[in-house]
């Protein structure tokens, strides 16, 4: 039996999950709901790391005592403004169009945590759209990848072909910055590659 401790993941997020396999660590879904409105006066940088902090002290306190629990939380941001996931057609459309021909910032925070020991990393990756067609906003749209994805769009899906340049994390626009979350685990123990 491995003794490497075991890593307890505070996410739903299947894309979560699916970015840790591929570094190789096994994980344990935690189950823990916390609010992601964001506050008056609450900036995108203060909000995905207040989410994120949020998430993983939940994890902590709903996992068996001593676990190693990690979190994450992505906002897509245009401006200052954090576009969210779309309510319905006409706002995911909205949001694709706002993005189309421009550069947006994409922000991840990652956070791992055990007992009262708490780090986190904060990802900030520049991508820029090319310009889009309102036919392909709404084929885009008719596809259902939009749904459940900040900013309306998925780079690891249909939503790639939108991307003209990447200035930064890739994985982090995805879900985890992989980097960051290597070095975070290692600290706690945690190493990736470990054998299936």
């Amino acid at each position: 039996m491995s003794s490497e401790p075991r890593l307890w993941l505070a996410s739903a997020s299947p894309r979560r999950r699916e970015l840790l396999a591929q570094i190789g660590v096994p994980t344990r879904r935690v189950y823990c709901e916390v609010q992601e409105q964001v506050r008056a006066g609450e900036g995108p940088a203060a909000y995905v790391q207040r989410v994120t902090r949020d998430k993983v002290l939940a994890g902590v306190a709903a996992a068996p005592g001593g676990a190693v629990v990690l979190a994450a939380d992505t906002a897509v941001v245009l401006g200052a403004e954090i576009l969210g996931k779309p309510r319905d057609r006409a706002h995911a459309l909205q949001m694709l169009g706002a993005l189309s021909g421009r550069e947006h910032q994409v922000m991840t925070a990652v956070a791992v945590a055990c007992d009262a020991r708490l780090e986190l990393r904060l990802v900030s990756t520049q991508v820029r759209f090319r310009a889009l067609s309102a036919g392909e906003m709404e084929a885009y749209w008719a596809s259902g990848e939009p749904l459940d994805k900040a900013g309306g769009y998925a780079i690891q899906g249909l939503g790639a072909v939108f991307v003209d340049h990447i200035s930064g994390s890739y994985s982090a626009v995805v879900g985890l910055p992989l980097l960051e979350t290597a070095a975070l685990l290692d600290g706690f123990g945690i190493s990736c590659w470990q054998p299936c």
